[in-house]
């Protein structure tokens, strides 16, 4: 998969490179990314970007002409094209499983007060946001797209599977874990854990599931509650 990303600071996106397993997965050409300098298409002679916003109001407004010709310059095979934006619908698993089964995404970042609309109400095909805050840029928004998108694609984690049991994949959240030493300061692994016997094991998961989603995110547990109801109608 290739995500082109829009940027006026490319030399964020240098972290990801060498970024755990999102920089294994670019070494091995699982995933690419294409970093474009917005400033490079300004038609200005000092090569601005941004203007004043009509009708008054406080900072800079991105301005059209270089966005556009960025755009019709990367975007060859007209591929899905997000802006990241607090006023987009929020990033959800399910929405990174849908966006993984594009080849190549083309991200936004906006910076200053935003972007002129006219971009984002006619050359995009999507905001996204990454929750219900404003932050100074799109880049790090971006980061966590890449990155929970990217973990959906074939052999990019190493296992398959391994999302797979990640909170929210299939709507509950993700079972309490354990690992050595058995008992740390008096508290102890459930001894199940230690049975050997894998169908008590993954009943004591799926307990484990509900009961965190119901205590953490009750808004999620409800959703759960419903649809088992309308499962079992």
């Amino acid at each position: 998969m290739k995500f082109i990303i829009l940027t006026l600071f490319p030399e964020s996106f240098d972290f990801l490179k060498s970024y755990g397993v999102i920089g294994k997965a670019i070494q091995n050409n699982l995933i690419e990314l294409e970093v474009v300098n917005i400033r490079d298409y300004s038609k200005n002679k000092h090569k601005k970007v941004d203007d004043e916003i009509y009708g008054g109001g406080a900072g800079m407004l991105m301005t059209c002409q270089p966005i556009y010709d960025c755009l019709q310059d990367v975007n060859k095979n007209k591929s899905k094209v997000i802006f990241m934006s607090p006023q987009g619908k929020v990033l959800t698993q399910k929405k990174c499983i849908e966006l993984s089964q594009e080849k190549e995404i083309v991200l936004l970042c906006g910076h200053y007060e935003g972007v002129d609309s006219r971009i984002i109400n006619h050359y995009c095909d999507e905001e996204i946001s990454i929750g219900d805050y404003v932050m100074t840029g799109g880049e790090l928004a971006s980061m966590v797209l890449i990155d929970c998108v990217s973990r959906m694609i074939d052999d990019v984690l190493g296992n398959n599977e391994s999302y797979m049991t990640d909170s929210h994949y299939n709507l509950l959240l993700q079972e309490d874990s354990y690992t050595r030493p058995r008992i740390f300061n008096g508290y102890e692994v459930p001894d199940v854990l230690l049975s050997g016997n894998h169908k008590d094991i993954e009943n004591w998961r799926e307990k484990s599931r509900i009961e965190n989603t119901k205590r953490k995110r009750k808004d999620i547990y409800k959703k759960y509650l419903e649809e088992k109801n309308q499962g079992g109608s």
